[in-house]
């Protein structure tokens, strides 16, 4: 009779100990889920400003009168010789609509449009949810008088692209940028 109880006793306590491990490696797996979405998520946060910085660092250059054309919350276009040809090109920034990003299973991520002359450019979906512009003057009054911009903020707002426990992860990044050539 207590070889049978001990052997009860054990497999119960072998079956804890094994869901206790399935567990942890559950935990665990769910872990570095997430903590390798939330890096995706910074990274992706990081190229497309590191994408808008290029092209907003770039305003008038190669032109000599005033490089604005449009400038508002979600959508700025300016002069800048983008290519190096002498001529300056016309280039836009804004992000698309949601339904633009059908890649992603976030419902409200959109693509980061780019158009230089012609030709328009929308690159992958990497978790843009919102992008707005500021523009500020030489003393750091917000305007949009285009003959007074002489900074430009852009704003990212960045959510996973796939949910992490039922919920996307969310991240802000900001950039201002004063372009040499205004």
């Amino acid at each position: 009779m207590n070889l049978l109880l001990d052997l009860v006793g054990s497999v119960i306590i072998a079956g804890i100990m094994l869901l206790m491990m399935l567990n942890a490696n559950i935990y665990q797996s769910n872990a570095r889920f997430a903590s390798d979405s939330e890096l995706q998520l910074q990274q992706n946060a990081k190229t497309l400003s590191d994408i808008l910085g290029y092209d907003l660092r770039k305003i008038g250059y190669e032109y000599d009168d005033n490089p604005f054309i449009f400038a508002d919350s979600e959508k700025v276009s300016f002069y800048a010789d983008m290519d190096r040809d002498g001529t300056p090109d016309i280039v836009t920034c804004t992000s698309s609509d949601p339904y633009a990003a059908k890649s992603t299973k976030n419902p409200n991520d959109r693509v980061l449009l780019r158009q230089v002359g012609d030709e328009v450019s929308a690159g992958p979906s990497l978790g843009l949810t919102k992008l707005k512009f500021s523009f500020f003057d030489g003393f750091g009054i917000e305007t949009l008088d285009l003959e007074e911009i002489n900074y430009v903020k852009a704003e990212l707002w960045v959510e996973s692209i796939e949910p992490v426990n039922d919920e996307y992860l969310f991240t802000y990044w900001e950039i201002t940028i004063s372009p040499r050539n205004l």
